[in-house]
């Protein structure tokens, strides 16, 4: 077989080869909710066992169970020199397209740093909140974070969401709140208890609770995942999506709380509570 016979066979092996299917946004992301905001938040559960991988711009954190999870979705971008036509990043407020999928300035950075004050707001008393140093570096701080991420973009709507977590503490001992609102309009799960079941792509067992008229899923028990110990979800009737979850342990270098922030009733209240209806 001489060089030209060669190349035409490759060509012919290549033509006859079925593209795969495209990736499914919505299902990626339902799947694995924020691994950077993970990765600075809960990374340190995972002990020095962790490995974080640097995948399409986002990352994935492999657990010693060998659990992975990862933001599947690559970044979106500008139109590449092929003249294959792709959505930018939403525009941040210097009228430039975003980095990634993080908001680091205008009204919905202004939304996480919102919904952060409010996640101090509700902690109960007898727990004090832990603060990270004042210089430190935003992407350093694990104590009290807050982050505004561009979902997706649903019949030419950008979905948000907004995500934030306080560290709770009773002496040596640290636990965490957090709460990730989710813009009306997207594409989550509407039963309450599949709902509360999409979380993060965690699982566990589920029950309504009712608070006044609302139906809220409450996972107090969840499945193999220990990275959270309950939370709760909440659709609100314009859409706007609410989880409420407490974990028990902050990191490997505190002991963990030895009793959680919040009844299983309080958290389903705290899903309604309209200081989360972030509109």
């Amino acid at each position: 077989m001489n060089e030209e016979e060669l190349r035409e066979g490759l060509r012919s092996e290549m033509a006859s080869t079925i593209p795969p299917p495209p990736l499914s946004t919505q299902a990626t992301l339902g799947a694995a909710r924020r691994a950077h905001f993970r990765r600075r938040t809960l990374g340190a559960v995972l002990g020095s066992a962790a490995v974080v991988l640097a995948v399409t711009g986002f990352a994935a954190v492999a657990t010693p169970g060998g659990l992975v999870y990862q933001a599947g979705s690559g970044p979106l971008a500008t139109p590449d020199s092929s003249g294959d036509s792709k959505q930018p990043w939403p525009t941040g407020p210097d009228g430039r397209p975003q980095e990634d999928r993080t908001a680091r300035a205008g009204s919905k950075y202004d939304q996480g740093l919102r919904l952060l004050n409010e996640v101090v707001s509700v902690v109960p008393a007898g727990y004090t909140m832990p603060e990270d140093p004042p210089n430190q570096p935003a992407e350093q701080r694990t104590l009290r974070t807050h982050q505004a991420q561009f979902e997706d973009r649903v019949n030419g709507v950008d979905m948000w969401s907004y995500l934030s977590s306080v560290a709770v503490a009773q002496g040596e001992s640290a636990g965490r709140v957090i709460v990730e609102v989710h813009d009306a309009g997207n594409q989550l799960p509407t039963d309450p208890c599949a709902l509360a079941r999409s979380f993060w792509g965690m699982e566990g067992d589920c029950k309504v609770e009712t608070v006044g008229a609302a139906q809220v899923g409450v996972v107090a028990r969840p499945g193999n995942d220990d990275r959270l110990d309950q939370w709760s979800a909440y659709r609100h009737p314009d859409g706007v999506v609410v989880f409420v979850a407490q974990g028990a342990k902050l990191d490997v270098n505190r002991p963990a709380l030895k009793q959680l922030p919040f009844s299983v009733q309080q958290l389903a209240a705290l899903a309604v509570d309209k200081r989360f209806h972030l509109k």
